[in-house]
């Protein structure tokens, strides 16, 4: 019965579709890779690799800079106000 209640816990915020921390960070990569591989389009062999390469660091150096930004522009905003703020900002 405690093995089906864990599984349970598990399995519901998946069903639904409720992405931990981890998840979240997965998809942001993910999209990174969709626009970089839009833009490789193409390229070839080498040259692709070395491309995606080289947009994948340049958006995620990027992501770290709006980020940095964001927490800056945050300034002493605490719980939800602040993760409302977050949100809002990184989606800009």
């Amino acid at each position: 019965m405690k093995k089906m209640f864990a599984a349970t816990l598990i399995a519901l915020p998946l069903a639904l579709g409720i992405a931990g921390p981890a998840q979240a960070a997965e998809n942001q990569q993910h999209a990174r890779m969709r626009e970089c591989n839009a833009d490789a389009a193409g390229k070839k062999g080498d040259e692709r690799k070395a491309f995606i390469q080289s947009c994948l660091a340049d958006k995620k150096k990027k992501q770290q800079e709006k980020m940095t930004a964001c927490n800056k522009d945050a300034g002493d905003k605490k719980g939800s106000e602040r993760k409302k703020f977050m949100k809002e900002c990184l989606s800009k």
